[in-house]
């Protein structure tokens, strides 16, 4: 550990080393996108022994994900945190829930201007770590400021920890305990900073926030345009009824019609539309049920009573000029349907946050494929448009080894042990003070139990289902508004439609059954409202089939984008100050079940074939996947079952024929192309589909520098490689990949410059389909070469497949078959490391372990020795200190993975060098010292468990 250590020192305070800093050396953290400061405490509390905080100041909504990340450290991890109440920023919440923390003892320190801000890790590796700069333990500081904090690594021995000790020790000793008598006579004196917040009241003016700007603007757009029709998709929360309020002032429409599907949402949008235009309160009016304003200029009317006959006889088809239907994800439904079928206003405006519905039924098509402003939920948090959350997923109660699946009966889903479990989780993560929260169950009879329950241990609740009233629901909101309830148990009723500002838990005790309930439910707590700073999600997850669905809701990937979600799950993002929190049976359930659905990664790629087949309103292309950004494109480029997107149309019924040939270069260029991992043979297809099938070579070296892509003779001689297929004329099972891929070139070069081979012109010009195919083929592999560096070969942190590797090296043939974990081939060599190594392969005896962030011990093939002609050529000019050989380290975490990441350049430390004997034969053994720092989540992702 010491040279190591001593190197990485060197190398972060002197350069002397050469040498990166990574795990051992010193670090200036500064909050970059990835680089968070939390996310680096958070690997810190998962690898140490005893951790040491001073730190002035600690909001308790930052509080949550230490909780989750605390619940599974082991019992014999401690704390000790010394925080202060300088300036009063403290609320008495932040000093109750440290009180809550396991295994962590937390002082109020006596010192005078306490304004500390220094994080103490000892690893169980046996180094210290120091964090300390202007970062407190709030979550701006932590995740979003732009902070200055250093990290320094070293042993116990060391001044700077020594100091740091001594500082905390003298800290320590005269701070005093978080007792319950000190903390009711804190609360009791406790008066908050002022703050220059302003929450509107209903008497001030409201103003379109930065989305209905927007969207406002695409609005009016289309009306000059003469549209008729338009869908506004938007994250609940961001402001869509008050959207739809500035839509009707701008457009000023003779007399105007809002459809819901519940009075008390019609009740409360008349309040907000009035808000907004203003005039005489008899202007707007109600049409439900149990009242009748026939003449009232803004109408607001429920679905059930309007598309009646005998309502309808008391209007003409163009009584109203602007109809604005709310929900409209529930528009496909008969009753809605009737009333589009009557009416023929001058324009109709959706308004939805989730247009995708589980029947498949288009929406869209509704609106004329016109969707005019679109903001998700990611949206909306990154422009703080809804109010922060912090989800924990925990894992359900398990009973006798049993744990909660779909089948799991009434009497152990309302079992008093579940109930008691779940309120000891809400009182775990849950934040000192008023709780208005909403929880979800799988069934009616299990919220009416749960509700009781919850009732007769001390947190008023109650159950609310679809057969009750409107005044029950009512009731029941209030009643939570005031605080005379702190929960409502439902299973749907809630899932859409209902404003409850207050809310700040929801609690999801049953099965996710979909990305869009899913969303819908935790849209029920991101309405802002004042006082409110975050909102609790506590989602208990058991053994559903269906677990891979929450990382898809959270992040917005189609469950095919298999490895985002996987990341999601691993090394959870932070968005904004919203949290991701797993604990870790939780995180290993849904795990399980996205490697379940790997089997199905077709079926949901179908499915959002037809989410955007929906919303185009015609057959989408690979393209429309990259512009929807729900699934990249590179899905279709490593189907066992498809090789191309015809075939995959094919599995859809929409797909055209192709000839044998056509379909075999189409595989080509997706399977080979596609992926954009480098732009040179895509900008060639490109200009040839562009210039009538002759492209100079100058014109085509133009192009390439506007991509920024290098045109060395190797890369071109390289680029006709492939586009003749030579470079897979090798053995392919009984055949070639060439053969494969048609055994034909697609490009020729001659002295004029490239050309189409004569059978791709004669596709091109006589099959239109093809064309398109082709066309669409090259169009979405140049949008993704824009996520790569197009000026090296590789880009760090991307993907690649031994066989990618071959070709972006301009090598002549693919031999990633015989390549194994390295070759040298005119002095590169790009090596291939699984670190999770499958017990029983030859290669499990390697044991490549990352020390320290940023040197791995690697070895060569076996039997080899320091005078192996191979290892020789290997080591060239090492000792000297100018390695002659370029190595370049890909590494995935196991075979589940089937692309190696790529880790940059590594140089061999020549002092490492030394034959070794593993299972029995000699091999030859050196620390590569990689070249660029390994960012924090590749390293948990790849070498941590």
């Amino acid at each position: 550990m010491d040279q190591g250590l001593t190197a990485a020192l060197l190398a972060g305070f002197s350069g002397a080393s050469g040498e990166t800093t990574g795990v051992w050396g010193p670090r200036v953290i500064t909050n970059q996108p990835g680089e968070e400061l939390w996310n680096y405490l958070r690997f810190e509390l998962e690898h140490c022994t005893r951790f040491r905080w001073m730190i002035a100041f600690v909001t308790p909504a930052m509080l949550v994900p230490l909780k989750a990340v605390l619940a599974d450290r082991p019992a014999g991890v401690t704390g000790q945190i010394i925080t202060g109440t300088y300036a009063g920023f403290n609320p008495p919440a932040a000093f109750y829930e440290l009180n809550k923390l396991p295994g962590v003892t937390a002082r109020v320190a006596t010192s005078r201007g306490f304004h500390a801000k220094g994080y103490s890790f000892t690893r169980t590796t046996g180094e210290e770590v120091l964090f300390t700069g202007s970062a407190n333990f709030t979550k701006q500081a932590l995740l979003t400021n732009r902070e200055l904090t250093l990290r320094v690594v070293g042993t116990a021995r060391g001044t700077v920890f020594q100091e740091f000790t001594t500082a905390f020790e003298t800290e320590w000793k005269h701070a005093h305990p978080i007792t319950p008598e000190w903390l009711e006579e804190y609360a009791a004196t406790y008066h908050p900073p002022v703050t220059t917040a302003v929450h509107p009241t209903s008497a001030q003016k409201v103003t379109p926030n930065k989305m209905q700007q927007e969207a406002l603007a695409t609005l009016k757009a289309s009306w000059k345009r003469g549209e008729r029709r338009a869908l506004v998709v938007s994250a609940t929360g961001t402001g869509k009824t008050y959207l739809g309020a500035f839509a009707v002032q701008a457009f000023r429409p003779r007399r105007f019609l809002f459809i819901v599907h519940r009075e008390e949402i019609a009740l409360k949008a008349r309040e907000s539309f009035h808000r907004v235009i203003g005039g005489p309160a008899s202007a707007f009016g109600i049409l439900s049920g149990h009242r009748h304003d026939w003449d009232a200029q803004y109408l607001f009317a429920t679905v059930q009573t309007v598309a009646q006959e005998q309502t309808q006889r008391h209007f003409t088809p163009t009584t109203f000029d602007f109809i604005l239907i709310d929900e409209a994800h529930r528009a496909p439904a008969p009753s809605y349907q009737r009333v589009m079928a009557f009416f023929t206003p001058k324009f109709w405006l959706g308004m939805t946050a989730t247009p995708e519905r589980m029947d498949d039924a288009d929406v869209y098509a509704l609106f004329d494929y016109h969707v005019a402003y679109e903001i998700r939920l990611r949206t909306a948090i990154d422009n703080h448009l809804v109010c922060p959350f912090d989800y924990v997923g925990v894992a359900d109660y398990t009973y006798h080894d049993q744990v909660i699946d779909e089948q799991t009966p009434l009497k152990r889903l309302a079992a008093p042990e579940r109930v008691q479990y779940v309120l000891q989780q809400l009182a775990y993560y849950g934040t000192h003070g008023p709780v208005h929260g909403l929880v979800f169950c799988s069934r009616q009879a299990e919220a009416q139990e749960i509700a009781a329950q919850f009732t007769a241990a001390g947190h008023p609740a109650v159950a609310l289902t679809n057969i009750d009233g409107p005044t029950k629901r009512a009731k029941a909101v209030r009643d939570l508004e005031v605080g005379r309830i702190e929960y409502i148990m439902t299973v749907d009723l809630f899932n859409e439609g209902i404003d409850i500002p207050c809310v700040n838990q929801v609690v999801m005790l049953r099965s996710t059954q979909s990305p869009v309930v899913f969303t819908q439910q935790l849209g029920r707590g991101l309405r802002r409202a004042a006082g409110k700073t975050s909102v609790l999600v506590l989602d208990f997850i058991g053994n559903y089939k269906n677990n891979y669905m929450i990382p898809v809701a959270l992040t917005g990937h189609a469950p095919a984008a298999n490895p985002a979600v996987r990341d999601t799950v691993v090394a959870p993002p932070t968005m904004g100050i919203t949290t991701i929190n797993f604990t870790r049976i939780a995180r290993e359930r849904i795990l399980r079940s996205l490697e379940q659905t790997k089997v199905d990664a077709l079926v949901h790629l179908k499915q959002a074939y037809r989410t955007l087949k929906q919303r185009c309103g015609r057959i989408p292309l690979m393209y429309d996947f990259a512009a929807a950004e729900t699934v990249s494109p590179r899905a279709f480029t490593h189907q066992a079952r498809v090789k191309n997107y015809n075939q995959f149309l094919a599995r859809v019924k929409d797909d055209r024929p192709l000839t044998g040939w056509e379909d075999q270069v189409l595989t080509f260029i997706t399977q080979e192309l596609v992926n954009g991992l480098r732009p040179h043979e895509l900008v060639l297809l490109k200009l040839l589909l562009e210039k009538n099938g002759k492209v100079t070579q100058a014109a085509y070296k133009a192009a390439l520098k506007q991509y920024h892509a290098p045109s060395t003779s190797a890369t071109l001689a390289s680029v006709m490689a492939v586009l003749s297929l030579d470079f897979f004329d090798v053995a392919a099972g009984k055949t070639t990949r060439k053969k494969q891929y048609g055994n034909q070139a697609v490009v020729t070069l001659t002295a004029t410059g490239y050309t189409w081979s004569q059978p791709m012109v004669i596709a091109l010009r006589e099959h239109a389909w093809f064309n398109l195919l082709v066309t669409d083929a090259v169009t979405t592999g140049l949008q993704l070469t824009q996520e790569l560096d197009s000026r090296t070969a590789f880009t760090r942190g991307k993907g690649y497949t031994r066989k990618d590797v071959c070709r972006l090296l301009n090598w002549p043939k693919d031999i990633s078959a015989p390549l194994y974990g390295y070759r040298v081939v005119d002095g590169v060599c790009p090596i291939f490391i699984t670190v999770k190594k499958t017990t029983g392969q030859r290669s499990a005896r390697y044991k490549n372990d990352l020390r320290s962030g940023d040197r791995l011990r690697w070895y060569t093939r076996s039997p080899r020795t320091l005078k192996s002609p191979e290892v020789r050529e290997l080591l060239a000019g090492v000792s000297a200190g100018h390695q002659q050989v370029q190595m370049l380290l890909f590494a995935k975490r196991d075979d589940g993975c089937k692309a190696f990441t790529f880790l940059g350049e590594v140089k061999v430390v020549p002092t490492s060098i030394r034959e070794e004997v593993l299972n029995g034969k000699r091999t030859v053994g050196m620390d590569l010292q990689l070249q660029h720092v390994l960012p924090l989540d590749q390293y948990r992702e790849l070498f941590t468990d």
